[in-house]
């Protein structure tokens, strides 16, 4: 017999979010995990808010809705609010209820902002890793580090003279908004010249024959266990700062215990070298032959076990960034500054985690 096509309002309804999300979806573990980390932030919280005006956002519904960003690949906070209008699935991550109203886009954004100020991601990755280590899930002896180029959310027609020169239309511009600029025969470095929108991003190339873009630079340590980030930045973009970020952020993870780091041929230097050696750290670099002086690494490291190991290891880095700009924001982030690209990156970082630790924790939710 065939159904009726008809629909009819109901009045009332008894199913709450909670039941309507499945027993073995994969976002129940993450959202536990979550929930500890800003259990343990509580106090963090209450002294980001004054005890007396209207309320605001809660900062863990927030958190875990910027989350939901980095998990589903959302591309605007715009489009995250819709989506918790009508996604009974985001909803129950986030904490709200069926009747609950959503926030305002411009007003989730500016909350957000408390949260920058107050290095709130920062803090909410190292609880996650933390999380991590109390599940013995990390190495603290070796280690991997890699760099990727951030593209900013600048174009390159911002890049202007700083003293003003050239006028608004530049070379060939006719005026307006957005004119079109001839770039040929001007000659724009990082010393001349600045983004308009953006004047913390750098103009930077990868290699030679590639395109220079204006950008940033990410930088992240994991573990050569299971491949989880232990630590990350964000710098301007030059060609020694994946070295120097490396150095600052080795100095955290390993203390006073020997460790190795394994990296690729850019890091082949021996600059590099002796300061990684100086912090009791053993470089498992892979040897650049074609470098001018040959390479800085001797047999001294590469007879041991130890190195290919390292070398075979350092390639999950690289599926972390993949993840990063595939899956998460950081391909192309739309926020400006290097703060807030450094706080996409945290929470991008940190949802990369979340789900490797779902797989090693809980394999049946995958």
């Amino acid at each position: 017999m065939r159904g009726a096509d008809s629909k009819q309002e109901a009045m009332f309804s008894y199913v709450s979010p909670e039941e309507r999300v499945p027993a073995k979806h994969p976002l129940r573990p993450i959202r536990a995990m979550i929930s500890e980390a800003l259990a343990q932030m509580d106090r963090r919280f209450e002294k980001l808010y004054s005890q007396t005006g209207r309320p605001s956002i809660a900062p863990e519904r927030l958190i875990r809705a910027l989350l939901l960003q980095v998990l589903y690949s959302i591309r605007s906070e715009r489009l995250l609010v819709e989506q918790l209008e009508y996604n009974l699935l985001f909803r129950w991550f986030v904490g709200l209820s069926v009747d609950e109203p959503v926030w305002d886009h411009s007003t989730f954004s500016k909350n957000r902002d408390r949260l920058l100020e107050a290095d709130i991601a920062r803090e909410l990755f190292e609880a996650i890793v933390e999380q991590a280590r109390m599940a013995d899930l990390l190495s603290d002896e070796h280690f991997s580090v890699d760099g990727t180029m951030i593209e900013a959310w600048a174009s390159h027609k911002s890049f202007r003279p700083k003293d003003g020169s050239g006028g608004s239309g530049g070379s060939g511009g006719s005026g307006g908004r957005n004119d079109a600029r001839d770039f040929r025969g001007e000659q724009r470095t990082n010393d001349t010249h600045a983004s308009t929108t953006d004047p913390e991003a750098k103009l930077y190339r990868k290699s030679a024959g590639t395109t220079s873009k204006l950008a940033y630079l990410g930088h992240a340590v994991s573990e050569n266990r299971n491949g989880l980030i232990v630590a990350a930045q964000v710098t301007q973009a030059s060609g020694t700062a994946e070295r120097s970020a490396a150095i600052d952020m080795l100095g955290e993870l390993c203390g006073p215990r020997r460790c190795t780091l394994a990296a690729d041929k850019g890091y082949d230097t021996r600059e590099f070298v002796r300061r990684t050696r100086e912090l009791n750290v053993t470089p498992h670099v892979a040897q650049n032959t074609e470098r001018r002086g040959g390479s800085a690494i001797n047999a001294r490291t590469t007879r041991h076990v130890g190195y290919a190991l390292s070398i075979k290891a350092r390639k999950r880095i690289e599926e972390s960034f993949g993840w990063a700009k595939d899956i998460g924001l950081l391909r192309r982030p739309k926020v400006r500054g290097r703060r807030k690209i450094e706080f996409v990156t945290l929470l991008t970082f940190t949802g990369y985690n979340l789900v490797r630790m779902r797989n090693l924790l809980a394999p049946g939710f995958t």
